[in-house]
């Protein structure tokens, strides 16, 4: 068993550009199965019920949307609360752009991108990344934090993992019992060894110029450690 004291930097087999395309697709529906079990999605839209007080209408950005769930998580859940929202998903895979559309009904309004965010030159209310932080290194996420914290008018989330021992030896009986693809268990036991625990998230925000006090660190269940930024 690894070390938990610290952050494990091993690459995730997902994260590879040689991963065979209709692997990479069984992997992202995997994943989706996992994150609805898990409950992925609470914290995000606990978030945006907060951040869209007093909005009818709202422009959000996803980054590393994935499979795309999340944003159709969030398209249902404004649709429910008769908000207007412009949802963007932005992702560096162009696998996950064609995966995500697939599964979109066309119902719900989604645009879809394949690129990396630090291109945007666009005004968003809100921007928010689910799963994504603990897959960049510390210069990247921030770079990220930075470009967040100066284009969402509105506020962002960073939902994540929480590094625990705990879910890091709970998680692959999970993801067997659900059935889950062999990438999913091993990787999503690796995402926990690689994401943050709360004393590493003050640092890094201090490190990216957050000014202090402006951005919550908080605990989400189960075992979800997300940073929370609200104007």
């Amino acid at each position: 068993m690894p070390s938990l004291a610290a952050r494990i930097r091993t690459e995730e087999q997902m994260d590879d550009p040689a991963l065979d395309p209709a692997v990479y697709d069984l992997v992202l529906r995997d994943l989706d199965r996992v994150n609805g079990w898990t409950f992925a999605r609470r914290p995000t839209l606990s978030f945006l019920a907060r951040a869209t007080l007093g909005l009818d209408r709202f422009r959000l950005l996803d980054v590393g949307f994935g499979h795309g769930d999340m944003l159709r998580a969030i398209g249902r859940w404004a649709r429910g609360r008769g908000l207007e929202a412009e949802l963007i998903g932005i992702d560096l895979n162009p696998r996950s752009e064609a995966a995500a559309r697939v599964a979109t009904p066309p119902g719900l309004a989604i645009d879809y991108r394949t690129g990396d965010y630090a291109a945007l030159e666009e005004p968003f209310d809100l921007i928010v990344s689910s799963l994504v932080a603990h897959h960049m290194t510390d210069a990247q996420l921030r770079d990220f934090l930075r470009f967040m914290e100066r284009t969402a008018r509105r506020g962002w989330l960073v939902n994540d993992l929480h590094r625990h021992a705990f879910a890091y030896h709970g998680y692959p009986l999970l993801a067997r019992l659900l059935g889950a693809h062999r990438i999913v268990r091993e990787d999503g036991q690796l995402s926990i060894a690689r994401a943050f625990r709360p004393s590493e998230w003050a640092e890094m925000l201090a490190a990216a110029g957050v000014p202090a006090g402006t951005a919550r660190i908080v605990r989400r269940a189960p075992f979800r450690l997300c940073v929370e930024r609200l104007r």
